[in-house]
């Protein structure tokens, strides 16, 4: 098969290409700059670039995008032009030229205030029945290309699977009040937990998404670490998260007292990744059990490929207020 991915020098693309580059598939790997795994540097707002770049595609993995940090710092046009004409771009040519397969990489972000329920109610049950309720101009983007691969599946029958991803990120948290009262590897370790994927499970997930387009046709995925909670738990999550966490997995307090971490009083949302390990075949391992297990032995929490591809940052300046201005 030849696959195109594009964002290959970004933190999710170089992470896939990195998998591609051993395996029996040919690929072109695309981003707006050069890096180890990408062979064509343009962007995919330039049509004919695109129409270039897909000659011979079987299959796309798209997972170039402006993210939410680019959100104080890009336009709300910057954002049509990548995440909704960039994405159109690329679904018009894999029809012309006859790919068949289409992953879309989307967010968890898209959920947007659905995320988030109001003071005093349980934490929220995120499945892929929940509607978005985007609350910046990067959510929004990121739905309405959800919705132009349902178009292209429904019109010409591109069989389209859209991934939204949990964070994968290695940077700082963007909340200042995160920042000063938890460690960086303490509120990543948290994450695990409701809220986090490893990047290596999110190339799997991925991969298994070329392999099982064809078969499904159209679907759309959360992609996150595998929760320890159901239904049952999500008011005490809300109300006193470590006493919960205690019950599902009482090994991680002895392993916090070591290091002086602590738990997240509070738990607001829990993403539910069932469909994807239904529906894939998915069986993401680095979980919030599996951290603990890590951490206990003495080693460096998540996947060696997390370590490899390292930080990308988002931008090329730096900032007074964390690793990127926010609204």
């Amino acid at each position: 098969m030849r696959i195109l991915v594009t964002g290959s020098s970004g933190h999710l693309g170089e992470a896939v290409m990195r998998h591609l580059a051993f395996s029996e598939h040919d690929t072109v790997a695309i981003d707006i700059l050069d890096g180890p795994f990408t062979t064509h540097v343009g962007t995919v707002c330039d049509r004919e670039f695109v129409k270039a770049c897909m000659m011979g595609i079987d299959a796309v993995v798209h997972t170039a995008t402006l993210h939410k940090p680019h959100v104080a710092t890009h336009s709300r046009q910057d954002f049509v032009d990548t995440n909704i004409s960039g994405t159109l771009n690329l679904l018009e040519e894999a029809v012309v030229q006859g790919a068949n397969r289409f992953i879309f990489t989307s967010t968890t972000s898209a959920f947007g205030a659905a995320l988030v329920p109001p003071e005093g109610e349980p934490a929220a049950w995120i499945t892929e029945a929940v509607s978005p309720i985007p609350k910046n101009i990067y959510g929004l983007t990121k739905v309405a290309a959800e919705d132009l691969c349902f178009l292209f599946h429904r019109k010409h029958a591109l069989n389209c699977l859209v991934l939204r991803t949990s964070r994968f990120f290695p940077e700082e948290d963007d909340s200042r009040l995160v920042r000063e009262a938890f460690s960086d590897s303490n509120a990543k370790a948290n994450e695990y937990l409701f809220r986090r994927v490893d990047i290596e499970d999110a190339v799997e997930a991925h991969l298994l998404a070329v392999e099982r387009a064809a078969d499904i046709g159209f679907g759309k995925y959360i992609i996150s670490a595998t929760a320890p909670f159901d239904t049952d738990d999500l008011a005490g999550l809300r109300k006193n998260a470590p006493g919960v966490v205690r019950l599902k997995v009482p090994e991680y307090e002895v392993e916090y007292a070591r290091r002086g971490w602590r738990m997240f009083d509070s738990v607001d949302r829990v993403y539910v990744n069932e469909s994807a390990r239904t529906d894939l075949g998915w069986r993401p391992k680095y979980d919030f059990q599996h951290i603990i297990s890590q951490l206990s032995a003495g080693q460096e929490p998540g996947s060696s490929l997390a370590r490899t591809v390292g930080s990308k940052g988002y931008h090329q300046e730096t900032f007074e207020e964390g690793p990127y201005p926010t609204e």
